[in-house]
């Protein structure tokens, strides 16, 4: 079921309701749905009022144009479900991994891990067998699933077969998920990306929300129709990938002078999809209005940080659904949960990095930044509050 957030709020709220009874069906969902009833509907996770105002962003003056500043914080307070003695394993997210290969192994580990260290339950990946053991060896948090293959290691005879296999037993566990990561460590062998062009298309018909990123974005735009008016999926290119998606979709070059307009166009271009375009100020858009979190992270640009934001995404997107499937305030349901998933993470990175830097300078690695996810959502949401 494809929904653009451009339809109106009673259509959306529909489609969370369709999700909802979708997730009663199964078990796995049936205790999914506990979180939402221990949500009330109208208060947010720490007391407060849960108004609309404060889910929106807030406009910047008039020369910044059609760009918004999100309120961050306040997103991340509203979003971010309380720690509750009550509730079991897996309620505060259960998120998928999906990339690692022989010559990538560091890429999922971060977005695996990062999912971790802000607050969801359970993280798996799902890479190459020679990646499984070496992405293990990183933390023991993971569930690593070895079954994806790279053309060197099928014949040509046992193509088809072998992608069904692997179809089969990514199946078995799809519908387990909040949200799943597509491409940290993916590697562009041809045969692994037709494997997960095929778990793409499952979890947009199992109404599972998607994060496209690093060798996903490569999958995509030479396949856009794998997110095509997908309103679950969610982009984060960096400036590289962004300009292929440009090019590719609008068939133009990158208009900086009209960069918000063109960030509007692209979205509406593929239909129903967020794209967070990231930056100096990672600027989002789901189509209909450009929100931006400008928030001064660290001046390092090691690299691996697109990762944490793939997996903190991942979390906070399903969060999002969750809070605002759990309101029965209409009013709510005319915010787009991707796009708050977007905000959040992008706010929670920037505040890890900056505390990251502060304590390393120059030799800040990503492996640093992910030991503050944890201190910066706890200064922005307390958990004992």
């Amino acid at each position: 079921m494809s929904l653009s957030m451009g339809a109106c709020p009673h259509a959306w709220r529909h489609h969370l309701h369709h999700r909802g009874r979708m997730w009663a069906a199964s078990p796995a969902f049936r205790r999914q749905l506990v979180l939402l009833r221990s949500l009330a509907p109208t208060t947010c996770a720490y007391g407060g009022r849960a108004s609309s105002s404060s889910l929106r962003p807030h406009a910047m003056s008039a020369a910044a144009g059609p760009v918004y500043e999100a309120d961050a914080e306040a997103v991340v307070r509203r979003i971010t479900p309380p720690l509750d003695r009550a509730r079991h394993k897996g309620q505060a997210g259960k998120i998928a991994i999906i990339g690692g290969c022989r010559e990538y192994t560091g890429a999922p580990y971060f977005a695996a891990i990062s999912a971790l260290k802000v607050g969801a339950d359970l993280s798996h990946v799902f890479c190459t067998k020679d990646a499984a053991t070496v992405i293990k060896s990183y933390s023991p948090e993971l569930i690593v699933h070895p079954i994806l293959e790279e053309s060197y290691s099928v014949r040509d005879d046992e193509r088809e077969s072998v992608s069904s296999s692997i179809l089969t037993e990514v199946i078995k566990w799809m519908e387990r998920f909040d949200c799943i990561v597509v491409g940290p460590g993916l590697g562009r062998d041809s045969f692994l990306m037709d494997c997960v062009s095929n778990i793409m298309r499952h979890a947009r018909q199992a109404n599972i929300p998607t994060v496209v990123d690093g060798d996903g974005l490569f999958l995509i735009t030479n396949n856009i129709g794998l997110v095509e008016d997908n309103s679950l999926a969610i982009l984060t290119p960096n400036v590289y990938e962004y300009k292929r998606l440009v090019q590719r979709v609008l068939n133009c070059e990158v208009n900086e002078e009209n960069a918000s307009e063109q960030l509007t166009a692209l979205c509406q271009k593929i239909g129903g999809v967020t794209i967070m375009r990231k930056g100096k100020a990672d600027v989002i858009s789901d189509g209909k209005k450009v929100t931006q979190v400008s928030t001064f992270g660290s001046p390092r640009r090691c690299g691996g940080q697109g990762d944490i934001l793939s997996g903190s995404v991942a979390v906070f997107s399903s969060w999002a659904l969750h809070f605002l499937l759990s309101n029965e305030q209409p009013k709510e349901t005319s915010v787009n949960p991707m796009v708050l998933g977007c905000i959040a993470s992008s706010l929670l990175l920037r505040k890890a990095a900056a505390l990251a830097f502060e304590k390393n300078k120059r030799s800040t690695v990503t492996t640093d930044i992910i030991e503050f996810l944890g201190q910066s959502l706890e200064d922005i949401c307390p958990a004992g509050r």
